[in-house]
């Protein structure tokens, strides 16, 4: 069956979402207030968060006290946002939001009775309180996630790095789950740069970098450690499933092309395999992924080797 669907295009600009309107509070919505008193009470609400997380999860709880809801989902692509609050109804009403020509997401209404032509113009109405709270956040979170990403690899940098390993060796611990680091090294990457150029060797990194996350779950995180080097973290993974991971990053690696104009580069990688240890500090974690990435190297490169 068919879920019915009404969308809509909302410019946070245009007259009829301006509008305070007068309507009067659903017969169905708990805590009935006036939409103006909503109004002027969200507009202070949402202004004291950064999070949209938290700015959409207040927005959803407070306007049901003038329109009842089943749920409310929210959708920005460019930001990699999904959120989902509540549970799906028979019956949506989806809004596209934009501001000055800039897109600030998709909104969508969802319950098991229709909506009156009251209920959405009070929607509207309400908004444009989401207006300056969700831009502010969306430029912030932009803001924070260009700061922790490297510019050429699109991957983690160090200081992403150092904040999500300490989180997710915590969440290990404090869940009794396993926790395993794989530290990636392109072998011969000077020869790269000196005999084909670095524009050439920023090419290959990218390459690199793209196909380790080819290779992985969502939840697991790669990050730029070095020049060539890649630490990637296995979240929920013990030593056996990870030297699995790297084994067939090692062998996609190395059948993957790499080219320089018209001439093709060989190229491989070592990795090196550590997984966390019982009351174990980031610092060791690291220290023996890279002490077992230097006995791959020294026992000819191109392969893995285990933390011991």
């Amino acid at each position: 069956m068919k879920t019915p669907t009404q969308t809509n295009a909302i410019d946070f600009d245009s007259a009829k979402l301006q509008r305070l309107g007068s309507g009067r509070p659903s017969v169905l919505a708990p805590r009935p207030t006036t939409l103006e008193q909503l109004r002027q009470q969200l507009t202070l609400q949402l202004q004291t968060s950064l999070q949209p997380e938290r700015i959409l999860g207040l927005f959803f709880r407070e306007i049901q006290r003038l329109v009842p809801l089943e749920a409310l989902q929210y959708r920005h692509d460019s930001s990699d946002l999904r959120l989902e609050y509540g549970h799906r109804g028979h019956h949506s009403v989806s809004y596209a939001l934009s501001h000055e020509g800039e897109h600030l997401g998709e909104l969508i209404f969802r319950r098991n009775q229709r909506f009156s032509e009251e209920e959405q113009g009070n929607l509207e109405s309400l908004l444009a309180t989401l207006l300056y709270p969700m831009r502010n956040a969306l430029m912030y979170r932009a803001a924070t996630r260009s700061a922790l990403r490297d510019p050429l690899t699109d991957t983690g940098n160090r200081i992403a790095m150092d904040q999500t390993l300490q989180r997710e060796i915590d969440m290990a611990k404090r869940h009794l789950h396993p926790l395993s680091l794989l530290m990636l090294d392109i072998d011969h990457f000077k020869r790269v740069n000196d005999s084909h150029g670095h524009a050439t060797g920023d090419k290959v990194l990218k390459a690199i970098a793209g196909l380790i996350k080819s290779q992985l779950r969502n939840v697991d995180m790669v990050f730029r450690f070095g020049g060539e080097e890649f630490l990637i973290l296995l979240s929920n993974t013990g030593g056996e499933a990870a030297a699995l991971v790297g084994e067939r990053l090692r062998k996609a690696a190395q059948a993957q092309d790499y080219w320089a104009d018209t001439t093709r580069i060989e190229l491989t990688v070592s990795l090196g395999c550590s997984t966390l240890l019982p009351g174990e500090s980031a610092d060791s974690l690291l220290r023996r992924a890279d002490s077992a990435l230097y006995v791959a190297k020294r026992e000819g490169r191109n392969r893995l080797a285990l933390a011991g």
